[in-house]
């Protein structure tokens, strides 16, 4: 997990200082793998096979480390189970499914106005 500095006792987190834990934390859920991943989790478990199929065009290294990063951070919850071949389960943590909605809130609402934003971008706007 990385390290991030320590906050000062009379400092409130604040997204927009460029130390502060929470900007990273931000830049991590936001992440184009961070936040798909947080979707795909979304009320159930996978395995990493079957998470990396969901996605698609993801590298196993790059799922394999945001996961880990999910992770540490007390999204995700990995679980391995000792059989042959081995394998292990995915799922996400109380906090990673409360990010996990406030991620799916703001695809839905890119779904539901991609028309706009494509037309916007055609335009040249």
């Amino acid at each position: 997990m990385k390290d991030y500095p320590a906050l000062a006792a009379d400092h409130a987190p604040n997204v927009l200082h460029p130390l502060c834990p929470s900007r990273q934390v931000l830049g991590l859920l936001t992440s184009r793998w961070g936040a798909l991943i947080l979707v795909a989790l979304a009320g159930r478990t996978l395995r990493f096979s079957q998470l990396r199929r969901e996605l698609g065009d993801v590298s196993e290294r790059m799922l394999a480390q945001t996961l880990q990063s999910l992770e540490a951070h007390g999204m995700v919850r990995r679980v391995a189970h000792e059989v042959v071949p081995p394998h292990v389960d995915y799922s996400l943590t109380e906090i990673g499914e409360e990010a996990a909605g406030l991620v799916r809130g703001l695809a839905s609402w890119v779904e539901g106005r991609l028309p706009e934003i494509l037309a916007g971008r055609d335009a040249g706007c």
